[in-house]
């Protein structure tokens, strides 16, 4: 599957420091890319919203409060 990436509404997390070391996420065909915001051009993965969302409920049960 190819999916169409230009024009795409990247953004990081708001807990981001801003020094460019994270990655960025984007909805796009109802589906979750993700890339290397030091690398833009880069590689993509792209994860269904199931995966998506076992990958964010595992992230949160490990985050520090």
């Amino acid at each position: 599957m190819r999916l169409d990436l230009s024009g795409t509404g990247w953004r990081t997390s708001t807990r981001s420091s801003g020094n460019g070391n994270c990655v960025e996420v984007a909805a796009v065909g109802g589906r979750i890319a993700v890339r290397d915001s030091k690398d833009r051009p880069g590689p993509v993965l792209v994860f269904g919203p199931a995966a998506w969302a076992a990958f964010v409920a595992g992230v949160d049960g490990v985050r520090p409060a």
